[in-house]
């Protein structure tokens, strides 16, 4: 499947759960080794000769999958903010959720786009918009709309760049919704159930459009199942006691297990679960969840300092994420201009990991971080210091 990304907590601070902040970043980095792979096979590489090719293939063709990580990852982490800020999601305030949530997206949003309509215009490769059927106008009002997603699935994909922003699409517009249902349904009663619908409705929403490939990889209510059971996951934790060690070993375990079987071996799982086997993912990103908050809970994590880089690419996902495109065709063509030779290919990778972070850190520090503060003063009124930053979306959290 082609496969993109979203967003949770990249922060000014540092984040609460270091083990929640190592799955969004090793989500990011198969998102960029995706892009990657689509133009620089690793499997054509030199490292072919010491690897499996099955296995250069997973790692090249997981992004998809990252995204429906991202999609629990932020409906975890937003529902557990809600809890903490306000009680209960039945009193979420929404004009400061809907402040909160603009603060943190519209500017880096705004920038991309800004950018990406200047490279068509100046009839930039890989940057022009040249498909049948669509057009620059069009394709902005689809970003900035929400509704870029649907635009793709009638019309095609659109240039790389413009397309990871189909996974902010469904986020948002689930998030535009999500106080409103809270404060209408009032009761936890009632909200509950229609989460649980969702969340497993998902391989059925899925199989339903079979018809229409792109659509189906980038539909609203699968990757809103995938955001529900973050939400379930939560308010799970949110009510639950201290678990025993072992019983949050089990769950670290049973996450790893299901991760790795739908990543590693997806062909296999697709073949016994069909659909189903997304769900299995979503649940398994979960149990990881849930295992990362009882540790920091009981506060026994030791992070190793040696994944400190994975888990600065989980702080930056949402920056990295809407920016890696650019990284990505320039290395392209640098390799492209060097020769192209495949059997060297796995080195270009070792080129464009770091300056994915540094554009990622970059507009981070000059664009992202002093906009949300500024928006966030005037929104809400608050301080400009010592507040931590609100989760962006699957790729941001």
């Amino acid at each position: 499947m082609r496969g993109t990304i979203p967003s949770g907590t990249t922060g000014a601070v540092a984040s609460r759960n270091p083990g929640i902040d190592l799955l969004r970043g090793l989500a990011i980095v198969l998102v960029v080794f995706n892009h990657l792979g689509l133009r620089i096979p690793l499997k054509q590489t030199a490292l072919a000769d010491v690897l499996p090719a099955w296995l250069l293939s997973r790692l090249n063709y997981n992004g998809y999958e990252a995204v429906f990580v991202f999609f629990v990852i932020s409906g975890f982490l937003i529902a557990g903010n809600a809890l903490r800020r306000w009680g209960s999601l039945e009193r979420i305030e929404v004009r400061a959720f809907y402040a909160r949530r603009f603060a943190r997206i519209v500017p880096c949003l705004l920038a991309l786009v800004a950018v990406l309509a200047a490279l068509h215009l100046l009839a930039v490769p890989d940057y022009t918009i040249t498909r049948d059927g669509q057009s620059l106008p069009r394709a902005i009002f689809a970003a900035l709309g929400l509704h870029l997603n649907w635009y793709e699935g009638q019309t095609g994909y659109l240039p790389g760049s413009w397309d990871v922003l189909w996974s902010l699409s469904i986020e948002e517009v689930f998030y535009l919704g999500f106080p409103l249902v809270c404060l209408l349904t009032r009761r936890r009663v009632v909200l509950l159930p229609l989460l649980v619908l969702l969340a497993l409705s998902m391989p059925w929403t899925h199989a339903a459009l079979q018809g229409n490939e792109i659509w189906q990889e980038k539909a609203y209510l699968p990757g809103m199942s995938a955001i529900a059971i973050g939400l379930l996951g939560a308010l799970l934790a949110a009510r639950s006691r201290e678990l025993p060690a072992r019983t949050t070993a089990l769950l670290g375990w049973l996450g790893g297990i299901g991760l790795a079987a739908t990543t590693i071996f997806g062909a296999t799982m697709w073949h016994l679960l069909r659909d189903g086997y997304l769900l299995l993912l979503a649940l398994s990103a979960l149990c990881l969840l849930l295992a990362c908050e009882q540790r920091q809970r009981r506060g026994d994590w030791r992070p190793w300092r040696a994944l400190d880089w994975l888990r600065s690419w989980g702080r930056l996902s949402y920056e990295i994420y809407l920016t890696h495109m650019f990284v990505v065709f320039a290395v392209v063509r640098l390799f492209k201009l060097a020769g192209g030779d495949l059997r060297l290919g796995f080195l270009w990778y070792l080129l464009a990991l770091p300056l994915c972070w540094l554009l990622g850190k970059a507009v981070e520090r000059w664009l992202s971080l002093p906009c949300e503060r500024w928006l966030r003063v005037r929104l809400l009124r608050m301080p400009a210091v010592g507040d931590a930053r609100a989760p962006a979306t699957a790729v941001a959290d």
